[in-house]
């Protein structure tokens, strides 16, 4: 989404979860746009081309909802919100590319799956979705200034950092065998949670915090581990 005018950086600095103002031209940030109580309606990455022009990425089937999300708030900012379509390389051990192949060796999808996994990574429809608070995901890390000023979903993102205790965090776990999305991680007779994606030899799944490093888990009939931070 193309996001120009002269009111374009304190629009977006009022919308987003990260500070889309402190970027020099043709620097990049990952944000997220929240509702008012925090919940993820996508996540974003944003690119300022120019003072006053940023390009505003997230997954494709979100287009529609960023769009209208943002036209919604705009009010009468002094911008203009238009889509674009890009052609997007992920450059793994860098950042983005649009529009130009980069150098090097492409990966297949099941690898490009297995490397994000394998580094917990969360993807949208799967780690991702509007149930997840984004503290549960480690988004706060990644997508969130403390520092900057308000903006949707800013109090109880605030609230849950410095005051809050998370029931659940996403977790990599290497896996002695098959499991799916969905499956069930118990302890015991326990369910502690449940696999988001899988990959050969290992796993995201979310899991409550109470479980033990060194736990003995089972999602569906394999055995699973927590891997050590």
């Amino acid at each position: 989404m193309r996001v120009a005018g002269p009111e374009s950086a304190d629009f977006l600095q009022r919308m987003v979860s990260n500070d889309v103002e402190a970027l020099a031209s043709g620097d990049t940030c990952d944000a997220l746009l929240l509702t008012p109580k925090a919940r993820v309606i996508a996540p974003l990455r944003v690119l300022r081309r120019a003072q006053d022009e940023f390009l505003v990425s997230t997954e494709p089937e979100l287009g529609d909802v960023l769009r209208g999300t943002l036209l919604r708030a705009r009010f009468a900012a002094k911008c203009e919100i238009e889509p674009e379509e890009h052609d997007a390389w992920e450059i793994l051990g860098g950042g983005e590319a649009l529009d130009q192949r980069p150098e090097g060796d492409e990966i297949d999808e099941a690898d490009y799956e297995r490397r994000r996994i394998a580094a917990g990574i969360p993807r949208w429809g799967r780690e991702i979705d509007d149930r997840i608070l984004p503290a549960e995901a480690g988004l706060d890390e990644t997508h969130v200034s403390f520092s900057k000023g308000c903006y949707p979903g800013q109090e109880p993102i605030a609230r849950q950092r410095y005051r809050g205790k998370l029931n659940r965090k996403l977790r990599i776990l290497e896996t002695e065998g098959p499991v799916a999305p969905g499956d069930e991680i118990h302890h015991g007779e326990r369910v502690v949670g449940r696999i988001t994606s899988a990959a050969e030899g290992v796993a995201l799944g979310y899991v409550r915090t109470d479980v033990e490093q060194s736990a003995e888990l089972v999602a569906g009939t394999t055995r699973v581990r927590l891997r050590q931070f």
